[in-house]
């Protein structure tokens, strides 16, 4: 079988490692290397765990004439655009399990109107996680509160403390919201030109 999990890795931009250490449970790099280079049969086991440590579906990375797929023809950096210097591909985003999604319907801060914000689901005891992110808080009766986690007050294990979050614009005051069940910490953004 003639996998892609190459070209894929490379259009993530992660390493061996990265993708070993995001397999579940967790791999070498050069297992990750052996099954690239074809050394090492692929299963459908392990096309499925890298698949999920890439963040693509596992037929993704298998070739097929009929994959949904961009060729990268430049790579815009401090000195304009240029020619990559090897092939490489853009693969689209696959929604993970867990994530919610906000639309921006007024330019606001960083975000412009018709932007989608993909956020994922964090419980209490993942909330560190989010520091200096932007994040997505539920609050009473249907509302939220969306801002950059610059604070947080550690409450007991079962509840989320204390969070401070200041909103995006200028002039926005810094808000405090107590004991959220969850909280969405942004993760990808999609905008249209």
């Amino acid at each position: 079988m003639i996998t892609r999990i190459r070209e894929v890795r490379r259009a993530r931009g992660l390493t061996l490692d990265d993708v070993a250490r995001a397999c579940t449970p967790p791999t070498t790099p050069q297992t990750i290397g052996r099954l690239e280079t074809g050394t090492r049969t692929v299963s459908v086991g392990w096309l499925n765990r890298i698949a999920g440590a890439l963040g693509v579906e596992a037929s993704d990375l298998v070739d097929s004439p009929d994959k949904s797929e961009l060729p990268v023809v430049a790579v815009l950096g401090a000195g304009g655009a240029a020619a990559p210097r090897r092939n490489g591909i853009v693969v689209p985003p696959k929604a993970g399990a867990g994530q919610v999604a906000m639309t921006v319907s007024a330019s606001l801060g960083d975000y412009r109107a018709g932007d989608e914000i993909w956020c994922e689901q964090l419980d209490p005891e993942d909330f560190a996680r989010a520091l200096n992110r932007d994040v997505l808080v539920p609050r009473p009766a249907g509302r939220f509160l969306f801002g950059r986690l610059i604070g947080r007050e550690a409450g007991s294990s079962t509840d989320g403390g204390k969070l401070h979050l200041l909103p995006p614009g200028p002039g926005s005051r810094q808000q405090v919201v107590t004991d959220p069940p969850w909280i969405a910490m942004t993760v990808r953004l999609v905008r249209g030109l």
